[in-house]
């Protein structure tokens, strides 16, 4: 198979897969995608950035459609948010050689800090409360993702050597 037609496909299944995480999470546990204090489990994704280049307009897509179609994303967050997943997977990917005994843990924190940032500014020009307040809420909320479903995510295609069978 063409290798630019490779990425082209794994870029539309991640943006897919985020979108339809996302919207399930969201059936389940209404607003839990949105809120201040948010655990969107679809930014779990978000490690496949340390697997291949196509994650980063996968997920990047997959967070703009979402918020695109969401009935409470508000237009800032369209661009926003989408434009801090853009960080996040390009820092993800840039820093995937720097780990911690095998374990890319400094860019594990990049989402947090990324969706902190902006999605915190986005939050307090909205509704107030305080940027430095809404930051860490939306760092904490990104943080606990990665650090526990993203990293059985990467364990988990790491253990079974799919990481290389998927790809590669």
């Amino acid at each position: 198979m063409n290798k630019k037609t490779k990425l082209l496909a794994h870029g539309a299944l991640i943006a897919a897969m985020y979108v339809a995480l996302t919207y399930m999470q969201n059936f389940l546990i209404p607003h839990s995608t949105s809120m201040m204090i948010q655990f969107r489990a679809s930014e779990a994704l978000c490690v496949l950035a340390y697997f291949t280049p196509a994650a980063i307009p996968g997920l990047t897509a997959g967070c703009l459609l979402f918020n695109i179609s969401s009935s409470g994303a508000m237009l800032l967050d369209v661009v926003v948010g989408s434009f801090a997943t853009l960080l996040a997977a390009v820092g993800m990917y840039l820093s995937r050689s720097i780990t911690v005994k095998g374990y890319p843990l400094p860019g594990m924190f990049l989402p947090a800090v990324c969706n902190g940032l902006l999605v915190g500014w986005e939050l307090d020009y909205y509704f107030g409360g305080g940027f430095w307040l809404n930051a860490l809420y939306v760092a904490i909320g990104e943080a606990a993702v990665l650090l526990t479903l993203g990293s059985g995510l990467y364990y988990g295609l790491k253990s079974r050597g799919l990481d290389r069978r998927l790809f590669q």
